[in-house]
C-alpha cells in the first residue's frame, strides 16, 4: 500500500515500523504545503489498519463526486450545513472531516459529531481511524473542542491531522499530536513522476508545482493562466507600471464571478512576489518562465521593502479569507496601499 507514495520515504517508513510494531500514536499530525500526499498518506495508513483500500479511498476529495459534493454544500446556508455535518465515511471505521463551506472551515458542527462517533466502537476490528484534513482551517470553537478529545481518545481510536503550517494550530494541539513534517520533492523525484503520469507540459508543470505532486496533477493551465492575467495586473497597476485601468477589468470580471476565491488568486500574487524577489535579489530561476520579461520589468522598478509590504499585505489578506470579505474591495484597497509606497 505504501510502494507507489511519492516522496517523504522517511516518514513512510516510520509509518510502516508503527503499524508492523503495533506502537501507534493515538493523534498524529501530518504537516507540509499543500499537495505532498498527506491525506493520501492517511488512507494508505488507514487500509493497512482496517482493510478494505477500496472503500477507503472512495473518500479522497480530489475524485470528482467528492468535488462536487463540496461545491453543493457551499450554496447551503450556514444553518443548513450545522444540522448535516459534512463527513465522509465509505467505511465505517475510517471517517474524514474536511473543511466545509465557502470559508471553507472545520466547523464545531464536524467536531461535535465527531466526538459523537468517537464514543463508538469499531465496527469490526480493534480500531477506528478519524482524518481532520486541513486542521489549520478549524475556527477558534471547533479547534478548542477538538482540543478536549485529543486530551482523552478512547483506545481504540486513531486521530490523524493534516495542516499546511502546524504553527498555526493551538500550541495545546501541537503537544497532544506526534508530529511529521512533509517536504518538498527535489526535481528529479518531480521529473520521474511526471513521466510515469504521462502528464503534458512537464517542464511548466515542475515550475509551478514547487515540489508538490498534488499540484502537478491537478493544475488546469486555463484556469491558472486566467488567475495569473489578473494578478500580474494587480501588480504592476500597485507597482506603478501600469494604470489603473488595467485591472479595473481584471477587478469587474473576479467581482461578477461567485465561483472565484480569493484564496486562489492570493497563492498566484505570492508566486508573483516570490518570482519577482529572486529576479531582484539573483536568487534562483523564476517559476512562470513565460512571463520572465514583465516579471524582471518589475524587479528593476520596486524595492525590496516594497515587496516585504506586499507580502505583508498579503499575509493579511489570506487570514481575512477565513472571514466573509468582499474579494473585489480587499484587492483594490491592496493596490491602494502599495501604489504609494
Amino acid at each position: 500500500m505504501f510502494e507507489n507514495f511519492w516522496g517523504n520515504r522517511p516518514i513512510v517508513e516510520a509509518i510502516q515500523r508503527m503499524i508492523a510494531g503495533e506502537r501507534i500514536p493515538q493523534t498524529l499530525l501530518f504537516a507540509g504545503p499543500e499537495g505532498l500526499g498527506k491525506a493520501t498518506l492517511v488512507r494508505r495508513m488507514a487500509a493497512a489498519l482496517l482493510g478494505r483500500p477500496e472503500r477507503i479511498e472512495q473518500d479522497d476529495l480530489s475524485l470528482p463526486d467528492n468535488q462536487a459534493r463540496l461545491t453543493e454544500r457551499e450554496k447551503l446556508p450556514a444553518d443548513k450545513r450545522n444540522e448535516e455535518p459534512l463527513v465522509f465515511a465509505s467505511h465505517p471505521d475510517f471517517l474524514t472531516f474536511p473543511p466545509d463551506g465557502p470559508l471553507r472551515q472545520i466547523s464545531i458542527a464536524q467536531v461535535r459529531w465527531l466526538k459523537q462517533q468517537a464514543s463508538l466502537a469499531p465496527s469490526r476490528g480493534t480500531r477506528r481511524v478519524f482524518l481532520v484534513d486541513q486542521v489549520d482551517r478549524a475556527n477558534e470553537q471547533a479547534a478548542n473542542s477538538l482540543l478536549k478529545v485529543l486530551e482523552e481518545p478512547p483506545p481504540y481510536l486513531i486521530i490523524v491531522m493534516t495542516a499546511q503550517n502546524a504553527f498555526d494550530l493551538l500550541r495545546t494541539i501541537r503537544s497532544r499530536a506526534v508530529p511529521f513534517h512533509f517536504t518538498s520533492l527535489p526535481d528529479a523525484d518531480m521529473r520521474a513522476f511526471l513521466a510515469a503520469r504521462g502528464l503534458d507540459h512537464p517542464e511548466r508543470r515542475l515550475a509551478l508545482a514547487a515540489g508538490c505532486p498534488g499540484a502537478a496533477v491537478s493544475m488546469d493551465f486555463e484556469v491558472y493562466d486566467a488567475r495569473r492575467a489578473a494578478m500580474l495586473a494587480l501588480v504592476e497597476t500597485a507597482a506603478g507600471a501600469a494604470p489603473l485601468d488595467a485591472w479595473l477589468k481584471h477587478s469587474e470580471s473576479i467581482g461578477r464571478s461567485k465561483n472565484e476565491k480569493l484564496e486562489a488568486l492570493l497563492q498566484i500574487l505570492y508566486l508573483l512576489l516570490r518570482d519577482i524577489l529572486c529576479l531582484r535579489e539573483g536568487a534562483g530561476p523564476v517559476r512562470n518562465r513565460d512571463i520572465e520579461p514583465r516579471l524582471a520589468a518589475l524587479a528593476a522598478r520596486v524595492s525590496f521593502d516594497w515587496l516585504r509590504h506586499a507580502a505583508r499585505q498579503t499575509d493579511e489578506l489570506v487570514q481575512l479569507t477565513r472571514r466573509n470579505i468582499q474579494k473585489t474591495i480587499a484587492l483594490d484597497a491592496l493596490i491602494v496601499s502599495l501604489r504609494g509606497r
